[in-house]
């Protein structure tokens, strides 16, 4: 079931070419998922601040974009979420989706506190939307190597989109974060293999069967009209 960079890459390209899903629509797929999985792990109520605050860091790909999707539901679904984005895109594409939390009042950070405690105390949780499936862990420069040195000594949770920011996407963690939930996007990623943490999701439920078929996927059965599911 767990795909490598190249299969990954493969699906994407496929659904991009073959199946003319746009790019701007699976990056709001994915997000819209994600930001389900976190409402299952951290429902409102059971947040331990009064604040229902999120800290979602984006990363200058497709996966923070992913990120910034994520928090506007999140925003929608009545959490607070405050996003830093040190590098933003000059991909119009991922500046639309920018533009989107900036008009719906979402705060951006302009730099994330070294001070581990202040983000222990101001967030409930951390969303880790920063390096994706095209990164190479090796390849990690700043502002991002402080970044992942910073999240390394929260307390407070973290949730990674896809891949935990800092793993190889096939061989899991070196030098990379410790996330307590992963959601996979479309399908687990050989690094999943490795994840030791609380919950594992699947989201993004719209992989048409031929292409789950084509690549052997084997993914499980979401429940219902889910589109998450537990692994």
């Amino acid at each position: 079931m767990d795909s490598s960079r190249l299969e990954a890459e493969a699906i994407e390209k496929e659904l991009l070419e073959d199946y003319k899903f746009g790019r701007q629509q699976l990056i709001e797929i994915w997000g819209h998922a994600s930001a389900m999985a976190v409402t299952k792990v951290f429902p409102l109520p059971s947040l331990p601040r009064k604040q229902p605050t999120v800290l979602v860091v984006c990363g200058p790909h497709q996966n923070g974009a992913i990120g910034l999707v994520c928090a506007r539901h999140l925003r929608v679904f009545e959490y607070e979420p405050t996003i830093f984005y040190p590098k933003r895109s000059p991909n119009s594409l991922y500046r639309d989706f920018t533009t989107q939390c900036e008009k719906m009042d979402i705060p951006f950070l302009s730099y994330l506190p070294t001070e581990v405690q202040l983000i222990n105390d101001a967030y409930n949780v951390v969303i880790d939307a920063i390096l994706g499936v095209d990164a190479e862990p090796g390849e990690v420069k700043e502002p991002y190597t402080s970044i992942l040195a910073t999240l390394k000594q929260i307390q407070i949770p973290i949730v990674s989109l896809d891949v935990p920011s800092g793993w190889d996407v096939e061989m899991g963690n070196s030098e990379g974060i410790s996330p307590d939930v992963l959601v996979s996007l479309a399908a687990p990623k050989q690094c999943a293999t490795r994840f030791l943490g609380r919950h594992h999701f699947l989201a993004g439920r719209f992989l048409p069967y031929d292409v789950q078929k084509k690549f052997e996927l084997n993914l499980p059965e979401y429940p219902g009209t889910e589109c998450v599911v537990s692994l």
